[in-house]
């Protein structure tokens, strides 16, 4: 029988955060892109996945760089269901905080794993099940949203399965949120069960989990939080032949493009020292270009605007 891990106990080194019961990776057949576009991503990932908050900064430049070739849809995969295990190390909400404070320093993204300790989380099915909502609406404000409710668990120790601010977040993205409210209750969950599904069918076992596949149902797998070049050789093993998008990589327009960054996303998109980039954005901040954020862990930038 193989050993329980808790899925809030991400492997560090390997990036992954295992969900309950998983089963290994299986072969299945890929599904072909569907928007005209040469390569489809399916990335199953968590609203609380720290791991996943882990690749932020890659897959940003993934989108700037190869974002008019690949089409990437979102699924949720289900990390805590609930509580109702004693495993890996973590048995109550408390124990997560260390360990992301440690996940924290290493993949160099703010997380305060405080909220474990003064609000914690009973679920990541509603936050999970608020994505799909957003999604019914606007795929592009659905990723927003996302981003929203990741910033504010990860920095603003905000817990993320009460409703009041999943509601708040689809508000400040532009999403209708009575709609969204209507579809929370309803549609939502039957889409949910689907992505949880899908990623059984798939054997996925843990997050970030992203399947590349071209027209030919020829596939890549990237399997936890990996440097940037892993997710670009997958897509240039499957297309050797795509050209990758040159973009300005001036402050304005990266925060125009993405309007919250935090040091290290600034430095992958930008090519720039990753302490260069710290100071460059605090002096944007001095000037009151910029807003920061901190935490004891790091610090996140918005744009002004």
């Amino acid at each position: 029988m193989k050993e329980q891990v808790n899925p809030l106990l991400c492997d560090i080194e390997t990036g992954m955060c295992e969900i309950p019961d998983g089963e290994d990776q299986v072969a299945v057949q890929e599904q072909k892109p569907s928007s005209g576009k040469a390569i489809k991503v399916i990335y199953f990932t968590d609203p609380i996945c720290s791991s996943c908050w882990g690749i932020e900064p890659q897959l940003r430049k993934l989108k700037l760089e190869y974002g008019h070739f690949i089409d990437m849809e979102y699924r949720m995969g289900g990390l805590l269901p609930d509580w109702s295990y004693n495993s890996g190390g973590i048995s109550k909400p408390s124990d997560v905080a260390h360990h992301w404070d440690e996940v924290s320093r290493y993949y160099d993204m703010p997380i305060d794993g405080d909220v474990w300790l003064e609000d914690p989380l009973n679920s990541s099915y509603p936050p999970s099940i608020a994505f799909k909502a957003a999604q019914l609406q606007d795929e592009g404000k659905a990723i927003s949203f996302l981003r929203e409710i990741r910033e504010m668990v990860f920095l603003q120790k905000k817990n993320i399965a009460k409703r009041e601010h999943l509601v708040a977040a689809a508000g400040k993205v532009g999403l209708d949120v009575s709609q969204f409210e209507l579809d929370f209750e309803g549609k939502a969950w039957e889409l949910f069960s689907e992505d949880l599904k899908l990623a059984k069918e798939r054997g996925v076992r843990g997050f970030p989990s992203l399947f590349f596949a071209d027209n030919n149902g020829n596939t890549e797998f990237v399997y936890g939080t990996k440097p940037y070049a892993f997710y670009e050789i997958a897509i240039l093993k499957l297309a050797p032949e795509v050209k990758k998008k040159e973009y300005q990589k001036s402050w304005e327009s990266l925060f125009s493009m993405y309007p919250s960054l935090t040091a290290k996303e600034f430095s992958e998109l930008s090519g720039t020292p990753r302490v260069e980039s710290e100071q460059l954005l605090d002096e944007l901040a001095i000037k009151g270009n910029l807003v920061k954020r901190n935490t004891k862990n790091g610090a996140l930038w918005k744009f002004q605007g």
